[in-house]
């Protein structure tokens, strides 16, 4: 967090759902804001609350150029970046034999290369300033993979694995770390923010395809409230030592929980094997 009592918050994806929920609870808090989307205009209202402290920027992650420039004029308007929320992405569904291969890079350049690429533009200055707090929106899918959405969870694997590297190269420069991962909540991210490659094999009718008509009927029904959720990443990002992650949702708590419980048991029950591996002592 800044020294100051006007952090520099830096949100991506802020157009609609998480992103743009976390920044009004932002600006209203009273503290300095860069929203960030592929049309500022689509955030134009956001900055009519405190035009003063809240900056518009185009940002397609997916675009070095507009990164930087994005990264730049945050920097120039408040001096640095404090907090930065990596939320822009989206999800993909098909089942692994069926994904399009256009799509499914498509969505990696976004969800994994973009969100790296914004990082690394705005980790110099947390380096130079000793403080700052990087958090990234991956998913319960970042635990465990889920029938339909095998490469969205890929893109969410790769992106808590690389946190870990980061909390341990940037902890000691006083950066923070903190993965977000939702269950289902009520955004329009099924619907706006999901694509999909049609299901045609007869035999992924009863798996994949019937996930991805529950995740379409529960569109607008999910148990989860994105300005809870806003409230919860704020509050990691106010402690000494917030949380390498952060789970929302019951959810995705039970999920999580219950994924790597059976994980470990899995681990533990080939033990033996395990350290048999190694040359003898």
């Amino acid at each position: 967090m800044a020294a100051n009592d006007t952090p520099v918050w830096f949100i991506t994806g802020c157009s609609t759902g998480f992103g743009r929920e976390l920044a009004k609870l932002v600006i209203v808090r009273g503290w300095r804001t860069v929203v960030a989307a592929r049309d500022p205009a689509g955030v134009a209202d956001l900055v009519a609350v405190a035009p003063e402290r809240t900056l518009a920027v185009a940002l397609d992650v997916t675009r070095p150029a507009q990164i930087a420039a994005a990264v730049g004029a945050a920097e120039a308007r408040f001096g640095g970046i404090d907090v930065l929320v990596n939320n822009a992405g989206y999800g993909y569904q098909s089942s692994a034999e069926e994904g399009d291969e256009a799509e499914i890079r498509a969505m990696f350049d976004a969800n994994v290369f973009g969100l790296f690429a914004v990082t690394r533009a705005v980790l110099p200055g947390m380096r130079q300033r000793r403080r700052g707090h990087v958090l990234s929106v991956t998913s319960l899918a970042g635990f465990m993979g889920f029938v339909s959405t095998s490469y969205y969870a890929a893109t969410k694997h790769a992106v808590e694995g690389w946190a870990d590297a980061l909390a341990a190269e940037c902890g000691p420069f006083g950066v923070k770390v903190t993965c977000v991962e939702p269950g289902p909540f009520r955004t329009d991210w099924a619907g706006r923010s999901m694509r999909r490659t049609p299901t045609r094999i007869a035999e992924y009718a009863e798996t994949v395809g019937a996930r991805e008509k529950s995740m379409a009927e529960l569109s607008g029904k999910q148990p989860g409230d994105p300005v809870r959720a806003g409230e919860a990443m704020i509050r990691v990002t106010e402690i000494a030592e917030p949380p390498r992650h952060l789970v929302l949702g019951a959810i995705a708590y039970n999920g999580a929980t219950s994924s790597l419980k059976e994980r470990l048991a899995k681990i533990e029950a080939w033990r033996e094997t395990s350290l048999a591996a190694d040359f003898p002592s």
